[in-house]
C-alpha cells in the first residue's frame, strides 16, 4: 500500500492482532480483499512501526494506492472522521469499491480515526 501525501509505503498482512500490526498494516479478515470494502488497521504511535501515524493529515482528494496479488487500485479519500470504538459500521461491505483505514486516537481509548476512500474512476 502507498499513500503519497504522507509518504507511506508498507506491506499488508492478514489479521489485525498486535503481532501482525507490529510489522505490517493489518487486513480485517472479515472484509474484502479486492472488490467491495477493503478494511485495514495499523498502529499510529508507540510501536516500532506506526504506519498510520499520519492518516489524520489525509484530506478529501488524497490518493491511496492499494496492491493485491499482481493488481493495483487507486482510491480517493472522501472523508476522515472519528468513530466510537464500538462503532463497526465502517467495516460493513459496500457495493462500491472502497478502502477503510482505522487507527487509535491518542489519549482517547474509546475512539478511533477512520479514513474512507472510494476507487478512483478511470
Amino acid at each position: 500500500m502507498q499513500i503519497p501525501t504522507i509518504e507511506l509505503k508498507a506491506n499488508i498482512a492478514e489479521g489485525t492482532t498486535k503481532e501482525i500490526m507490529d510489522k505490517f498494516i493489518g487486513h480485517f479478515k472479515e472484509s474484502k480483499r479486492w472488490a467491495g470494502n477493503v478494511c485495514l488497521a495499523a498502529h499510529n504511535r508507540g510501536y516500532e512501526n506506526n504506519y498510520f501515524e499520519n492518516i489524520k493529515k489525509l484530506r478529501e482528494g488524497d490518493k491511496i494506492i492499494y496492491y493485491y496479488q499482481n493488481s493495483k487500485k487507486e482510491y480517493v479519500v472522501e472523508k476522515n472522521y472519528i468513530i466510537r470504538d464500538t462503532d463497526l459500521s465502517c467495516l460493513k461491505d459496500t457495493n462500491d469499491n472502497t478502502i477503510t483505514l482505522i487507527t487509535c486516537i491518542e489519549n482517547e481509548k474509546h475512539y478511533r480515526r477512520c479514513v474512507k476512500a472510494v476507487e478512483k474512476q478511470k
